[in-house]
């Protein structure tokens, strides 16, 4: 039995009946009736909307003209002027920079064999670049006061058949922009949909508050006087705060996600609502019947439009929340990776593993980071994982009698009560358990120390806790601002060509782009944040600003409160309104444990939906958060023979998906799957194969079968 409603506005012939004729009327065409069908009206939180076409050979929707074989370069090409690039050079930039920041863009690892614009829609290798024409809609949505400026986009590849009408959401990850779901729209633009984007009220191009410069919905930079209510960001200071702002804490930047004082994460689910409405608007515009005065109908709708809500990461929790909140039926069904989602605060779940129940569960992103934030840095230090990817760097780099800070690190931990073991080497094994306890897989040990290195942890705390709290860029939370830094450490002027193509360049969650996380604390001055030393003069990865960022989660004062309430603004309730769903989701995830994210989530829908849930959960082993820290065999060595492409599930799911909704094909059940990592030498790991990847299986054998009751999850070992 097929999920989708017929269509009966698309026939081949219709005769002249009168049947025919109310079915003409009913899709809002034929004669001087002007039918029933509503016109097609712009929404009004829209603002001016940008077209453009592009052919599919100079440029086009996937690829911004590189192609498969240019989208592997390691750089995109060069800016006429790298003072004043171009949108259109932007635009190239950012699209190269997002499509590899998601995927192992390494041969060996996947990439032109099991996904990659060469790559049909079938799973076909092709020997075509994978160029897609069709035409791309950029608008702002507003409420009329220039501050939130959420950056919606949809793509209509020239692929796209009215009669087969579909449309995917691809919203930004992380704290990108608006082209940072690209590789997921690929496979949308590929199966002929269009696809509808939204940075969420994030973004990578900030207010350089030195010179008082802001970058616009294209990327290209004005002065914030000159941009207006066009500015894609605007940190909102008067010209009194700004100067004392500048004198006390010269060369910073505000970043959209950061400083808006939006809470944007709360607004995740309308802004991906907000974009399959722009998606219907665009497509109406241009394949819609007209009424006798020439004016466009609302002829595809939520009855003969197949829309998956999907998307990785925060992007794939926007989706989850867009489907949650979807009270007009815009959305037939979801399809999503490793999402973040923030859980009820006591959603009345339990998670089981194997034949134990895992005690921390449901645990918020702000949580969770926060307490990874304290004991990542230390734990990456434990010589039980000694052998992981980016181990020995680590030591090298963070732990070398020059510069200590992890052991500093401990040793602080240790100072503050926050562990109790008296050397570096067992300090590190218990701040490891920590982890463990507290939710993170046995699979994520291996992953600490690359995580503790790129600064993930610290990153994402700072940023959370900003835009959670509604804090200020004037406000300095918890002693943190951003800013280029010296190799020493200290603040300095950003570069004018880092800052001017940032929007192409920057994931808007600094470490980004030239700019760092700045310890506004340090003794001798503000410094870059694992640089910076305490009052004793002693350089512990500022363990100060960890433990106050952790207690605006634990704590119970005016500032914890006002992060706490932004918390629960963003908290889901588990109810996808009976759409069928998949979500896939890496065991070793350390970024978005699985028993604080999917596991718990997949229990909570089934208590809430119960017989009318769904959704299907898929646990891949062998696969983590980041895909494109697999192709990086000369940084990473060892993500490459442990890790496969979680990007191939994700297309899977979205299959799936579609073939349920298209023609009623059996979602597969929830289930384990068991890859086989490629092995080998770390940092040169043969070929992946199919064998590695194996598909989803409509039944899975019992030893993979995941058990999901209402309020209850057990997942096989």
């Amino acid at each position: 039995m097929t999920m989708r409603k017929k269509n009966p506005c698309f026939r081949p012939f219709i005769p002249a009946t009168a049947i025919a004729a109310a079915v003409l009327a009913a899709c809002g065409g034929g004669g001087d009736s002007g039918g029933s069908a509503a016109l097609n009206t712009k929404p009004g939180y829209l603002g001016a909307i940008s077209e453009t076409s592009y052919d599919g050979n100079s440029n086009d929707l996937l690829t911004a003209g590189l192609g498969a074989s240019g989208l592997a370069a390691a750089a995109p090409p060069a800016y006429a002027d790298p003072l004043k690039p171009t949108a259109a050079e932007l635009r190239r930039t950012a699209i190269h920079t997002n499509y590899r920041a998601m995927l192992d863009m390494t041969a060996a690892g996947g990439y032109g064999t099991l996904y990659g614009p060469n790559v049909d829609a079938q799973g076909k290798v092709t020997t075509v670049e994978g160029k897609v024409a069709g035409t791309e809609y950029i608008a702002f949505a507003d409420d009329g006061t220039g501050r939130e400026n959420v950056t919606l986009m949809v793509q209509v590849p020239a692929s796209f058949d009215p009669k087969k009408a579909c449309m995917i959401t691809a919203t930004a990850s992380g704290s990108r922009g608006v082209y940072g779901g690209i590789s997921t729209g690929e496979w949308g633009l590929k199966k002929g949909c269009a696809v509808a984007y939204s940075d969420k009220g994030t973004g990578g191009a900030p207010h350089d508050l030195q010179n008082d410069t802001v970058a616009l919905m294209d990327g290209t930079r004005a002065t914030a006087a000159a941009a207006g209510k066009n500015a894609a960001f605007n940190a909102g200071l008067t010209a009194t705060e700004l100067a004392a702002f500048n004198t006390a804490t010269p060369n910073r930047f505000a970043f959209k996600h950061a400083h808006s004082g939006q809470n944007a994460e709360k607004d995740w689910g309308a802004t991906t609502l907000q974009a399959v409405e722009f998606g219907y608007y665009v497509l109406n515009q241009r394949y819609g019947d007209t009424n006798a005065a020439g004016q466009r109908l609302k002829t595809l709708t939520p009855a003969n439009t197949i829309v998956i809500a999907s998307s990785i990461s925060n992007g794939g929790g926007a989706a989850i929340a867009a489907a949650e909140q979807d009270t007009q039926g815009l959305i037939s069904g979801v399809a999503v990776s490793e999402p973040a989602i923030e859980m009820p605060a006591n959603p009345g779940v339990t998670v089981r593993r194997g034949g134990a129940e895992v005690a921390v569960t449901g645990k918020t992103l702000v949580d969770f980071t926060t307490y990874a934030n304290l004991f990542q840095a230390c734990a990456s230090l434990a010589p039980s994982v000694s052998t992981s990817p980016y181990a020995a760097a680590f030591a090298a780099g963070f732990a070398s009698p020059a510069l200590p800070i992890a052991p500093n690190r401990c040793a602080a931990l240790k100072t503050a009560g926050l562990l109790t073991a008296s050397t570096t080497a067992t300090q590190a094994e218990e701040a490891l358990q920590k982890l463990r306890a507290y939710g993170w897989e046995p699979e994520s040990n291996d992953l600490h120390a690359s995580l503790a290195a790129f600064e993930v942890a610290p990153a994402v705390s700072v940023t959370f806790a900003n835009s959670l709290s509604r804090s200020s860029v004037k406000d300095n939370l918890c002693g943190f601002s951003y800013a280029a830094t010296t190799a020493a450490g200290a603040v300095m002027p950003l570069a004018p060509a880092a800052l001017a193509g940032m929007f192409a360049t920057g994931n808007g969650v600094p470490p980004s782009g030239g700019i760092n996380l700045v310890n506004n604390n340090s003794v001798a001055g503000p410094a870059r944040d694992f640089l910076s030393f305490t009052a004793a003069g002693v350089a512990d990865w500022n363990t100060a600003g960890a433990v106050c960022l952790r207690n605006l989660v634990t704590g119970t004062d005016a500032a914890a409160k006002k992060l706490q309430a932004g918390v629960d603004e963003t908290r889901r309730s588990g109810n996808l309104r009976g759409k069928p769903a998949i979500i896939v989701h890496g065991r070793a995830d350390a970024l978005l444990p699985v028993s604080h994210t999917s596991r718990p989530y997949a229990a909570l829908n089934k208590r809430v939906e119960g017989t009318s849930s769904k959704l299907s959960y898929v646990e891949v082993t062998n696969a983590q958060h980041f895909d494109s820290f697999i192709g990086l065999p000369t940084v990473l060595p060892g993500y490459d023979t442990r890790y496969v492409p979680l990007h191939v599930y994700l297309n899977h799911a979205l299959d799936a998906v579609y073939d349920h909704l298209a023609s009623g094909k059996a979602l597969p059940a929830s289930q384990v799957v068991r890859t086989v990592p490629r092995g080998g030498t770390p940092g040169s790991a043969p070929a992946i194969t199919a064998t590695n990847v194996p598909p989803l299986a409509t039944t899975p054998a019992a030893a993979n079968a995941i058990a999901i009751t209402a309020g209850a999850i057990a997942i096989p070992d």
